[in-house]
């Protein structure tokens, strides 16, 4: 049985992944961080009570920043495969803690790479690089060879993760892949992340639970994919016979304009715009009430302004594509948010 250890198992792609490879059959080790609260909501339909003799998912309290703990983890695992998925990963939060997103986020990888070299461990190693990377963009699509111009704390961070990565592999001789991800999303994306944040608020709009959905820059380009089929993107990697870069992306870019837009239509709320830059509001026709306002304070000090991806490499030589493409991600989100908020709320 391969076993597999898995960095952020309690986030969005953690969860995706854990369940993937124990349906792979995997022994799956998942590292996790100590809190005086429950945080792990993703992964609770999958755990497995540590009294059972035969379960395969085991969690291990650690941090990315303490280098020794980890060297312990995999001194003790001994994994096959290695997914650092692991961040802090919101791009506007990384502008208030530069420093703290430059160590969990671009050191914590070559913690875990020299702890593969100082181990000898024979490992495939995957580390979760971003679109981000590209910033303000050299050309369009973006693809492996596309220079890199990060515009925030968080892709610096990432630029520098995807090098050494590169460099470790290069050097050691390690199995490792970079994996240049594409904005990914699911009904298991946090709430603070922007898809996540539209479906949910103009739920709770459509439902009468609130009034108002504050929103940042409403012309930011993104290439929206399915956070599923980025998992099996990442299994892909590390199954091929020699170690790569690849982009995942789904070749699609849509504004964040659209996107409240094309919510909007599956809840039925045609919503027209009034005014421009940051006096531009959202206004549900029906009722003629505002429902959408900007709101400065979401705003980057330096923006991204379009990504989108080519991921022709993928195809080619992992054979993967995406299965669902922008409109349908946007339902799958709606349908999930919809049936939370009215099995939350019995009455409505």
């Amino acid at each position: 049985m391969k076993k597999v250890l898995i960095t952020g198992i309690t986030g969005q792609d953690g969860s995706y992944l854990a369940e993937f490879l124990l349906e792979k059959g995997y022994e799956v080790h998942g590292l996790i961080r100590r809190s005086s609260s429950f945080n792990t909501g993703r992964i609770d339909h999958i755990f497995q009570d540590p009294h059972v003799r035969e379960r395969r998912l085991f969690l291990h309290y650690g941090d990315l920043s303490d280098g020794s703990n980890l060297t312990r983890l995999l001194r003790e695992i001994k994994p096959n495969e290695i997914y650092n998925l692991a961040a802090q990963s919101h791009v506007r939060v990384s502008f208030d803690i530069p420093e703290y997103t430059g160590d969990v986020t671009g050191l914590s990888t070559v913690r875990l790479l020299e702890a593969i070299r100082e181990e000898g461990l024979s490992v495939k190693f995957y580390q979760a690089s971003s679109s981000e990377m590209f910033g303000k963009v050299e050309e369009v699509p973006q693809r492996e060879s596309t220079p890199f111009y990060p515009r925030s704390p968080y892709g610096c961070a990432k630029v520098y993760a995807y090098w050494v990565t590169k460099n470790y592999r290069e050097s050691y001789g390690i199995f490792a892949c970079n994996g240049i991800l594409f904005n990914h999303e699911s009904p298991r994306r946090g709430l603070t992340f922007v898809t996540r944040k539209v479906t949910k608020g103009l739920v709770r709009i459509k439902l009468g639970l609130e009034e108002k959905l504050y929103i940042g820059n409403l012309e930011a380009q993104r290439d929206w994919g399915y956070a599923p089929d980025y998992v099996r993107a990442m299994w892909l990697m590390l199954q091929s016979p020699e170690p790569d870069d690849y982009v995942i992306a789904t070749g699609e870019t849509n504004s964040i304009r659209i996107m409240i837009e094309e919510v909007g239509r599956l809840l039925d709320l045609d919503i027209v715009w009034e005014g421009s830059g940051l006096q531009e509001k959202g206004i549900n026709r029906t009722t003629g009430k505002v429902i959408i306002e900007i709101d400065p304070n979401y705003f980057r000090p330096s923006e991204v302004d379009l990504l989108v991806g080519d991921a022709s490499r993928a195809r080619e030589k992992l054979g993967w594509e995406p299965t669902v493409r922008f409109k349908d991600l946007m339902k799958i989100m709606v349908d999930a948010d919809l049936k939370a908020e009215q099995g939350s709320n019995p009455s409505l």
